[in-house]
């Protein structure tokens, strides 16, 4: 944990980095490979959507001998339709049959009853009609939609609106890789699989603001300087709040983790996989997006403006220019055994030093008289 935390102070002070938003286009093309696999899991399989959404019924027995498997036979015999069967905890099952006629329900019981060997009496029966099911639809959509709305809202007033919109990305993003992964195990959508949905988006909501927070601090005065591009910031601000994102994702996924493959799946709590399941998926594809998504996009929509770019190709000349002068002080330092980098040499006749008490001008010098 120690060198954990020091990784995390490094990170702040900048002392190591990583070029998060340098290599953006590999995270764009990851993003966009998973999106497409969830779109064509929600298109080709479709969601399996519960009895709260589609209307039906839900009959509860008392213990019974009876195992899932021919509970599920017995349903869709009596029903004509396909139907989910959980064990519960007291040794009875938990039937459930979407998109039955409730007007048929007393027939479904009654045959249920029959072809299980219990009293019809021991059975409970609950019905949800479909108008019932499409206005929790509606509902869910309306407020997943007014909790969008809001959220721009917010990061527009709060920072701006190019925040506002890469959150949204992001946001969209966590959504849509859910509901495909929900797609693609064909695990039932209930109202608390709506209610998953929407905790894991403030989850990412979290990480994705607490960088914006850190980058809209670093770059007040961005244009007075020439030190640092917007997106060299925009990376320093995601490596300063790295570990932290790492610690909460990995403490809230800690504790839905138990209840997914231990409650519901070792346990056989199949009540728990449906709010289970969201909360896991889109914590971890909240994490993903705030750190690869959200900030690389808010750099380059920044990146776009013509100050930032400006500014950018300042910063780079000035680096060139930098980069320039060092080499020519290496080059004066540690010299060159390039002979054509040596001193050239002297061509032509060399100034001979004037002749003391030789005599006259152009007379040879000789013994004297």
């Amino acid at each position: 944990m120690s060198k954990l935390g020091n990784l995390g102070a490094r990170l702040h002070r900048g002392e190591i980095s990583y070029d998060f938003v340098g290599k953006r286009k590999i995270w764009y093309g990851v993003s966009i490979l998973i999106t497409i696999t969830a779109i064509v899991g929600l298109a080709v399989r479709g969601l399996n959507m519960g009895i709260d959404f589609q209307g039906g019924a839900v009959f509860t027995t008392s213990k019974t001998s009876v195992s899932v498997a021919q509970a599920e036979t017995f349903a869709k015999e009596a029903s004509g339709h396909e139907a989910v069967v959980q064990k519960l905890g007291t040794g009875g099952l938990r039937i459930q049959i979407a998109g039955m006629d409730t007007a048929k329900s007393d027939t479904t019981k009654v045959k249920l009853a029959k072809d299980m060997k219990v009293d019809p009496e021991s059975i409970n029966s609950d019905l949800v009609g479909p108008s019932w099911g499409d206005e929790i639809a509606n509902k869910a959509w309306e407020g997943l939609g007014i909790f969008m709305v809001l959220v721009v809202i917010y990061l527009a007033i709060a920072f701006e609106w190019r925040m506002a919109v890469a959150a949204l990305v992001a946001l969209i993003h966590d959504i849509t890789i859910t509901t495909g992964i929900y797609a693609l195990v064909g695990f039932e959508v209930t109202p608390g699989t709506i209610i998953g949905l929407l905790t894991i988006l403030g989850y990412s909501l979290y990480d994705t603001v607490v960088v914006f927070d850190s980058l809209k601090e670093q770059t007040k005065d961005i244009t007075k300087q020439t030190r640092f591009t917007y997106s060299d910031i925009a990376n320093h601000s995601i490596n300063g709040t790295l570990v932290r994102s790492i610690n909460t994702t990995v403490v809230a996924l800690l504790p839905v983790a138990g209840l997914l493959f231990i409650g519901g799946g070792f346990l056989g709590a199949g009540t728990l996989n449906d709010i289970s399941l969201s909360l896991f998926v889109g914590l971890a594809a909240g994490a993903y997006s705030s750190i690869f998504i959200a900030t690389p996009l808010v750099a380059d929509l920044k990146e776009a403006e013509p100050q930032m770019k400006a500014l950018k190709k300042r910063v780079l000349a000035k680096r060139a220019q930098a980069a320039a002068e060092e080499e020519m002080a290496e080059a004066r330092v540690g010299g060159s055994e390039d002979p054509e980098d040596a001193a050239p040499a002297v061509v032509g006749p060399r100034n001979q030093p004037a002749s003391r008490n030789r005599g006259g001008r152009g007379k040879p010098s000789g013994k004297r008289r």
